[in-house]
């Protein structure tokens, strides 16, 4: 992917605004946030700003190397907002309806990023919950970090975004968020040994301050 003046302006002038003012975002242990990949971010998910907040945690300099995961079916089917997603979230589309006809990994794309050195933004809940409640994680992730084992899987919990801006609600309320991001981790034993690795992470960051 190449910097996009668009996406830059876009950033600079309302989504970093609303993430660091509108919002009180803190963020701990920024330091353990990777500015090169390949790096996957795996974070719980409630809210649709979950992306924007995490995007803007990085210099304007770096968004372009930055790909969040998204349902295709989501979001983009709308033209308007698929537009939105593909040029200035540059989101990575991924089909979460599985088919038993589907021939092509439904990850490949994911793949295709990280072997581009990019940071992947991934929610193995895949999809939002509940307001400040994390749901099961879906295998995608494990996957992922069996194939790619020495690409570093950093764990991140997000804090209050539920209740600004909850599923199924597109009014925001202002509320503190935080963010804690935690030390990068490796592949773990076998695929259900490291979900629940990883979820045990996440919740140990969400009791942080």
């Amino acid at each position: 992917m190449r910097r996009n003046i668009l996406r830059d302006l876009i950033f600079i002038l309302f989504f970093k605004p609303l993430t660091w003012i509108f919002l009180g975002l803190t963020v701990n242990h920024r330091e353990r946030l990777p500015l090169q990949g390949p790096a996957i971010l795996v974070a719980n998910h409630n809210s649709h700003l979950d992306t924007i907040v995490l995007m803007s945690l990085y210099p304007i300099s770096r968004l372009y190397q930055v790909r969040p995961v998204a349902a295709a079916e989501y979001f983009m089917t709308n033209p308007y907002l698929k537009w939105f997603c593909s040029c200035i979230l540059q989101i990575i589309p991924i089909q979460r309806i599985f088919s038993r006809m589907r021939t092509q990994d439904p990850l490949e794309k994911v793949t295709q990023a990280l072997q581009r050195n990019e940071i992947v933004i991934f929610y193995p809940e895949g999809t939002r919950g509940e307001p400040e409640q994390m749901g099961e994680f879906k295998k995608g992730i494990a996957h992922l970090a069996r194939q790619y084992p020495q690409v570093p899987i950093v764990p991140i919990y997000l804090q209050g975004l539920g209740k600004v801006l909850p599923k199924g609600k597109l009014l925001m309320v202002p509320f503190n968020v935080k963010v804690v991001i935690g030390e990068p981790l490796m592949n773990q034993g076998d695929r259900q040994d490291f979900l629940g690795y990883l979820r045990e992470q996440i919740t140990g960051l969400s009791k942080e301050g």
